[in-house]
């Protein structure tokens, strides 16, 4: 089966590092009703995490949301969902694709979802998503 690709958006935020930072944003976002497609978050250091926060690319922007909460969003930027039958080199084919093409990868996060399927979030450089669009076939 072929992977599903499809063009997101996404959202980082620097918050402190402490207990209730990411319930804080999520449950914003619960509130206003948005469905996330993922979300990411990771210690930066010992006072900061990170953020991440993915929609779909028509969902309406998330930074009024978060500043309700205190947390400022940075600029809405894009990146590629990608979804498909998980096999041994699945994530290589994927970045191959991509390098092949030229294009840098600036951020990708991977995970088995242990029903024999993946999930992908890879992000480039704002100006190769239209080459990096083609390169992935959409």
């Amino acid at each position: 089966m072929a992977e599903e690709i499809k063009q997101v958006s996404y959202y980082m935020s620097a918050v402190p590092n402490k207990v209730g930072e990411g319930a804080k944003v999520l449950h914003a976002l619960k509130d206003a009703g948005v469905n996330l497609v993922a979300a990411l978050g990771y210690q930066k250091s010992a006072r900061n995490a990170e953020v991440i926060l993915v929609v779909d690319a028509a969902a309406p922007n998330l930074a009024p949301i978060a500043k309700k909460v205190g947390v400022v969003l940075g600029k809405k930027q894009k990146a590629f969902l990608v979804t498909g039958e998980d096999r041994p080199g699945a994530a290589a084919e994927l970045l191959g694709k991509l390098a092949g093409a030229g294009i840098n990868v600036i951020s990708f996060h991977g995970i088995a979802s242990g029903l024999g399927r993946y999930g992908a979030l890879v992000a480039v450089e704002a100006a190769d998503s239209r080459k990096a669009a083609k390169a992935l076939g959409i």
